[in-house]
């Protein structure tokens, strides 16, 4: 009877790596950017808000770089399985979810992207165009079917698993960004409703 190992081999260093990787990244961001709302010490050490985002930015996107590759890496130590072999299925979610990535980071702009609210840097209304009305996340959902998307074009059980790591921290994640994010604007909001009443009352 065939068991998880013949088709994940756990032994690899590789297999961990990528698994760390993928954990990495989106509790570092999160944390940075929290202590970035809280301290401004980014802003504090490049000067100004827009060239700490900037920095953060090249950061993520530097991470997410290594994190893709050290993810190809570990598929290539991996055995492969015939069923999970589905080439055009993941051709298809790999090509939907770029578009959900590429498009979202069109929308939103580099701050917008990255984190740029918790730099005090504000979108002046939220976006609902695409991709945005296909889903609330889709640079996280897209990300998700991207790292799918590969592993049933390789047919790499190991690929499965993982994706299954990023949807878990990217769910998780949200779960603790929307509120807050949320929260920065409902206090801009609040202070430009107290800014209007404080002009009408002179």
């Amino acid at each position: 009877m065939a068991s998880l190992s013949n088709f994940v081999d756990f032994s690899q260093p590789s297999l961990q790596w990528a698994a760390l990787s993928i954990a990495f990244n989106p509790i570092f961001w999160n944390i940075v950017a929290r202590a970035e709302y809280r301290s401004h010490f980014l802003t504090r050490i490049f000067g100004n808000a827009y060239y700490g985002c900037y920095f953060l930015a090249v950061t993520i996107f530097s991470l997410g770089i290594l994190r893709d590759h050290v993810y190809q890496v570990a598929l290539e130590d991996q055995p492969y399985y015939a069923p999970v072999h589905q080439p055009v299925l993941g051709g298809l979610l790999f090509a939907f979810g770029s578009v959900l990535v590429l498009s979202s980071m069109y929308a939103l702009g580099v701050t917008g992207t990255y984190l740029g609210d918790y730099f005090g840097i504000l979108m002046d209304a939220p976006v609902t165009g695409f991709p945005f009305n296909v889903t609330g996340s889709p640079m996280y959902w897209g990300s998700t079917l991207n790292f799918l998307g590969v592993a049933l074009y390789k047919g790499k059980v190991a690929g499965v698993f993982l994706t299954a790591e990023v949807f878990i921290l990217y769910w998780f994640a949200l779960q603790w960004e929307d509120p807050f994010t949320a929260e920065i604007y409902a206090k801009r909001e609040r202070e430009r409703a107290k800014t209007k009443r404080g002009g009408k009352s002179l």
